[in-house]
């Protein structure tokens, strides 16, 4: 019998090095560092308050549009 593994990928595995925000150019490295250190990403709180302010332009930067 042969067994065959499905072939789907996994939406939200980052590499390290992968862009996570588009807007103020993070990688997934830069966050889990910033989380390491400060025990909360202080990244993630910067991003959200610039949202806030309309800062953010995720559809023009992203290329999958989001």
């Amino acid at each position: 019998m042969i067994e065959i593994e499905p072939n789907y990928q996994k939406r939200n595995e980052f590499k390290n090095d992968d862009l996570v925000c588009y807007c103020f150019k993070h990688t997934k490295r830069d966050i889990e560092n910033d989380f390491m250190k400060n025990g909360r990403s202080l990244i993630y709180e910067k991003i959200a308050l610039e949202k806030k302010k309309g800062a953010c332009n995720c559809a023009e930067e992203n290329p999958k549009g989001r």
